[in-house]
């Protein structure tokens, strides 16, 4: 079992909410190096438009049928108690019953996922199935939740780089029971996070945050937001990172960021990926692309939240999500970190015609040929652009030849002090 699976099956069954004990007991496990720095932030604080709900811990709830046997509890699927419910305790009749019940008609065997967290009503989730099947009667209703003054949990790890400048990766741990939609994405962070701290001097600052969707980007921003416009020069949402579907990457609002120039570059060599323009609902780009920050923060995804039929329901479970798939996807955010780190303008040392690739043990003599090699037609475009305007990553693009073969034919010009990087 690899490591992302043993996180994950240490996650899933805890029920986790924007607040409470489920948020502070996923960071405990998720955290496996303890880079981690918490905030508390409490009840009742202002952040920006908002203001931070009560804590909600919920403990039980079930439904008696009729026959007083149980037809749904929460123990079973956490999914089964809406989201921030209040405590009650009642016989209700059927139709009474049904106005707290919450289906998915698009998934009708599946449990949804809902939620009331700023509006104080009880509730419960089932299948449509099985909601067509209730019969008509009396059913006792039990939720035992408790809603107090207390905290939302926030955290971050900034590993500070040569530059102030930022590279932001971000997720929330806020659902209970998804796979793609909730566990992928702190699950790659955390593995980043960890790679980031194992090296060594770095170029770039790098920051983590993991906190609660919506409500906890606007948080930070608030505490944060001014640093941020600042520094962050290029920034990343990690959601939906779980299935095998091929990459979709939905650009900052700005489009042309620094991140969305890097991914979309690396995205050429996957096939089947896609590029879309920003859009104002999804996750919590939204927040940091928001008229008063414009962060350049931009999301790469495999099934896009609101695309695939098990969105929010409890068919987003370990049997929909490959760790074969987020294990290529942290991966592929090590490369968009490479190029970051090595990307840079570039000047021809000896410019005044074409220098003698023979010489430099760079080409192997038999002239006239019509198959020159990837990494020869990197150098040949390296030597004629090299007049200090344009970054690898530009050259990258305009030959049509991938960054890694790029940057070695650089490392190789490097070596034979044909070329500087400035």
């Amino acid at each position: 079992m690899t490591k992302l699976e043993t996180l994950f099956d240490a996650l899933w069954p805890i029920t986790r909410s924007i607040t409470g004990n489920g948020v502070r007991e996923s960071l405990d496990i998720i955290d496996t190096n303890h880079l981690l720095t918490r905030y508390e932030i409490p009840t009742g604080t202002h952040v920006l438009d908002w203001v931070v709900p009560k804590e909600w811990n919920p403990r039980a709830a079930w439904i008696k049928g009729p026959n007083q046997e149980k037809i749904l509890d929460f123990n079973n699927n956490n999914l089964h108690l809406l989201g921030y419910s209040c405590s009650v305790h009642k016989q209700v009749s059927l139709e009474e019953l049904k106005s707290h019940l919450y289906v998915s008609e698009v998934v009708p065997h599946a449990i949804p996922y809902r939620t009331s967290y700023y509006e104080q009503r009880w509730g419960f989730c089932m299948s449509k199935d099985q909601y067509d099947l209730l019969d008509e009667g009396t059913y006792e209703v039990f939720i035992d939740a408790s809603l107090t003054d207390g905290h939302m949990t926030i955290a971050d790890y900034v590993k500070p780089g040569l530059l102030k400048d930022e590279v932001l990766f971000t997720s929330y741990l806020c659902h209970p029971s998804m796979a793609n939609n909730e566990l992928s994405g702190p699950l790659v962070l955390s593995q980043l996070m960890e790679h980031i701290h194992s090296l060594g001097e770095t170029k770039y600052t790098y920051r983590f945050v993991i906190a609660p969707e919506t409500i906890g980007a606007i948080t930070y921003l608030d505490s944060q937001g001014k640093d941020l416009i600042e520094h962050v020069k290029a920034g990343f949402v990690l959601t939906c990172q779980g299935t095998s579907v091929p990459y979709t990457y939905k650009r900052s609002k700005r489009g042309d960021g620094l991140g969305d120039q890097v991914v979309e570059n690396l995205l050429a060599q996957e096939e089947g990926s896609r590029i879309v323009d920003f859009y104002p609902f999804g996750s919590d780009e939204r927040q940091y692309c928001s008229p008063g920050f414009n962060l350049p923060v931009g999301s790469l995804m495999r099934s896009v939240y609101l695309e695939y039929d098990a969105y929010h329901t409890s068919a987003d479970n370990k049997d929909l999500i490959s760790f074969d798939a987020m294990e290529e996807g942290i991966e592929f955010y090590k490369n968009v970190i490479f190029v970051l780190e090595t990307n840079c303008k570039f000047v021809n040392l000896k410019p005044h015609g074409e220098p003698h690739l023979k010489k430099y043990a760079l080409m192997d003599g038999l002239g006239a040929r019509s198959d020159k090699g990837l990494l020869h037609k990197a150098i040949m475009y390296l030597l004629s652009y090299g007049e200090g305007s344009l970054s690898l990553l530009d050259l990258s693009n305009l030959s049509g030849l991938s960054y890694k073969v790029v940057y070695e034919a650089f490392a190789l010009l490097r070596q034979k002090s044909l070329i500087k990087g400035i």
